[in-house]
């Protein structure tokens, strides 16, 4: 509060707070007077005490997230997929095409997926594109492709929910992984359903969000119960356009201080360009990510969703050899 607060505008105050259910501590200064508010601070709502006359600002202690928070929860997470780990000392590569298309397309993406040793695969049977014109997936019908040719192989599928009305469908079919996509993270009715059942969650971070908003929409999972989530980190917007996204590399070591979640990259919408992918996917596991999204088609100039990014399947096993060398070198295992 301002220097020249009143004793009447400083008892408001202590009101509202202990209102919440809170005890207030005064201390007058020379240039402002500070209220401390013991308790959880979480039951205050900020505006409503910046509105009051004579407040000058309102500053958190507590985080405003706490079940994703590493303060509650010292120890990392490690999220069991069918029975694959990500998290811990192994570094999981999740490789696959951007969008489902034919049963042929996809039996060979999952052949190659598991000739180059990944252990678990991608795919978009949904698929959300800024051009209303362009190839939006094959839906339900691509559900039942990708797990056709995922279950000969024995591979957890990590495929994208749009819509909360599909969430049926994906249970149906025992969908091993709900990606949240960068454009739904802050769709919270979406985040609220995903939270109340326990199929492990991949969390893309939206196009311009802060890592408070990103761990804020973790904690509305976490909050409905399910605490199987995997942070994804994809680049963000920037005025550069030499690239499709930034990658935000620097946001690894900072999520693995401020939550104990898994934190997972994706290369190939960072840069949006194949001969990119080994570099920032090199760059991912050296700053400590504990696994990757990657983008493979059985034949890339034909892929009908994000061509140019796309590996092939002996440009992914070339890959998985020299990520092998990166992650023995900083201790872990792929």
């Amino acid at each position: 509060m301002g220097p020249h607060v009143s004793e009447e505008e400083i008892k408001n105050v202590e009101k509202k707070v202990e209102e919440a259910g809170l005890t207030t501590n005064v201390s007058r200064g020379v240039e402002r007077t500070i209220i401390g508010a013991i308790g959880d601070e979480r039951q205050v709502q900020k505006e409503a005490i910046e509105a009051l006359p004579g407040v000058e600002d309102v500053i958190r202690v507590v985080k405003p997230y706490k079940i994703v928070a590493r303060e509650w929860h010292e120890a990392d997470t490690v999220v069991d997929i069918a029975g694959v780990p990500l998290g811990g000392n192994t570094i999981q590569i999740i490789g696959g095409p951007c969008s489902v298309e034919t049963q042929e397309q996809m039996d060979s993406a999952a052949d190659g997926v598991a000739a180059a040793g990944c252990r678990l695969m991608r795919g978009g049977a949904f698929k959300p594109r800024t051009s209303p014109y362009s190839f939006q997936g094959k839906g339900v019908e691509g559900l039942d492709i990708f797990k056709g040719a995922a279950d000969k192989h024995k591979l957890p599928i990590v495929t994208e929910l749009m819509d909360v009305r599909a969430l049926d469908s994906f249970l149906e079919r025992g969908v091993d992984v709900i990606q949240i996509g960068t454009r739904n993270m802050q769709n919270f009715d979406l985040l609220k359903e995903v939270g109340k059942i326990h199929v492990p969650v991949i969390l893309k971070r939206g196009l311009s969000a802060t890592i408070s908003e990103w761990l804020m929409s973790a904690e509305y999972i976490a909050a409905g119960g399910n605490h199987n989530i995997i942070l994804c980190e994809r680049g963000v917007r920037s005025f550069e356009t030499a690239y499709r996204n930034m990658l935000d590399v620097t946001a690894i070591p900072v999520l693995k201080k401020e939550t104990h979640l898994p934190v997972i990259v994706d290369p190939s919408h960072a840069g949006g360009k194949a001969w990119m992918v080994p570099t920032l996917s090199k760059a991912a596991i050296a700053a400590g990510a504990d696994g990757l999204l990657v983008e493979m088609h059985p034949k890339p100039c034909d892929a009908w969703c994000d061509a140019d990014q796309a590996l092939s399947p002996e440009d992914l096993k070339t890959l998985m050899g020299e990520l092998k060398a990166v992650a023995n070198a900083v201790g872990r295992d792929i």
